[in-house]
């Protein structure tokens, strides 16, 4: 049941996020990273990526790949 909660949760956070990104751009305010790596824009394309990541690693943790994929990287340092 959690999974399915973290699928929900995220995709809904994303969609959210891509849909308001203006928004969240005027309260963050211009991330000075993104904007030296992506060009002008770069915030705008950085809440994009952080979108999609959001919502991939939701997917993952939904259908037990993302546990398998930290098991086998960082599970061996433990």
């Amino acid at each position: 049941m959690d999974r399915f909660l973290v699928l929900v949760l995220g995709s809904i956070s994303a969609v959210l996020l891509l849909k308001y990104r203006g928004k969240v751009k005027d309260f963050v305010g211009e991330i000075g990273f993104a904007e030296r790596i992506f060009g002008m824009g770069g915030t705008n394309t950085f809440i994009v990526i952080f979108a999609l990541l959001v919502f991939i690693f939701s997917l993952m943790y939904a259908f037990g790949t993302l546990q398998g994929v930290l098991q086998n990287t960082v599970g061996r340092l433990f």
